[in-house]
């Protein structure tokens, strides 16, 4: 990702979670007559204790020098969360070499999905593709082993493969949560080639994705259950969780964990038919 598209996607950032603060949020009068959505330049510059053509420019993705300082003040002026707040940082500090999908995982980190069976598994590489998963989550979705790259990458199964939408109950919610973790997580490789074809493929394949995209939503990882609505196995409860290998840190391991009390990961894995 180079210092332009940094710039441009920080102003894009900015503007976005400006339009969408209200000012009785941060203990301003709406007044008579407003007619910029949310808050304007002037009174986000005024929260932050910088001037308004600063901010300004700022918001066009000129070349300017901003400390940690004030950028976490333009963040709390905004109302940003700490995942909000590393973003922002992340977005002014850019990359220069692209991050590689690595071909297979490490061997350690299969041997760790497979102990986690019977609850399904996976790992996720930098672009959230897929590197390796365990057999209960081939279970829980088959078609993984029948994709190939781009495709075989968790943001594309979720917005853009059908048969996810019927499988993952509240599939909306869980989707919108999902990108802005994704957006979150991948601030570092935005614009290298393998983001910019998923990112490109996912606008072309899904009115969703290409609806919500531009919103810049950002949101830290949260452990929460998802439900499934599985055809072989029913209604299936697992509780969703990620762990960051301290070895491998460009890769992340999603476990989605039994509840304690239910039997989904028992039922999962009861083979009653090929799938």
């Amino acid at each position: 990702m180079g210092e332009a598209d940094h710039r441009k996607e920080l102003a894009e950032f900015l503007r976005a979670r400006r339009e969408t603060t209200q000012p009785e949020a941060v203990g301003l009068p709406r007044g008579r007559g407003r007619r910029t959505p949310g808050l304007r330049r002037e009174e986000v510059a005024l929260l932050a204790g910088v001037s308004v053509t600063w901010y300004t420019w700022l918001e066009q993705g000129r070349r300017i020098n901003a400390s940690h300082d004030v950028l976490n003040a333009i963040g709390r002026a905004l109302r940003l969360d700490d995942a909000g707040l590393e973003h922002v940082i992340a977005l002014t500090e850019p990359g220069t070499a692209e991050i590689e999908a690595p071909r297979e995982a490490p061997t350690a980190l299969v041997r760790l999905l497979d102990a986690l069976m019977p609850a399904p598994a996976y790992v996720l590489g930098p672009h959230w593709e897929f590197v390796a998963w365990n057999a209960a989550q081939a279970r829980l979705y088959p078609r993984i082993a029948e994709l190939e790259p781009p495709r075989l990458n968790l943001l594309w199964v979720l917005f853009a493969d059908a048969s996810t939408r019927e499988l993952i109950v509240d599939w909306d919610i869980h989707a919108r949560q999902a990108l802005a973790e994704f957006r979150s997580a991948t601030s570092t490789v935005r614009h290298d080639h393998a983001m910019s074809e998923l990112v490109e493929l996912l606008i072309a394949e899904s009115d969703e994705f290409a609806r919500w995209w531009p919103e810049h939503d950002v949101s830290g990882f949260e452990t929460r259950l998802r439900r499934f609505s599985h055809p072989v196995a029913g209604e299936l409860t697992f509780e969703y969780q990620q762990l960051a290998p301290a070895e491998w840190p460009n890769l992340r391991v999603v476990a989605q964990l039994a509840v304690p009390g239910d039997d989904s990961a028992q039922r999962l894995g009861v083979r009653h038919h090929p799938f």
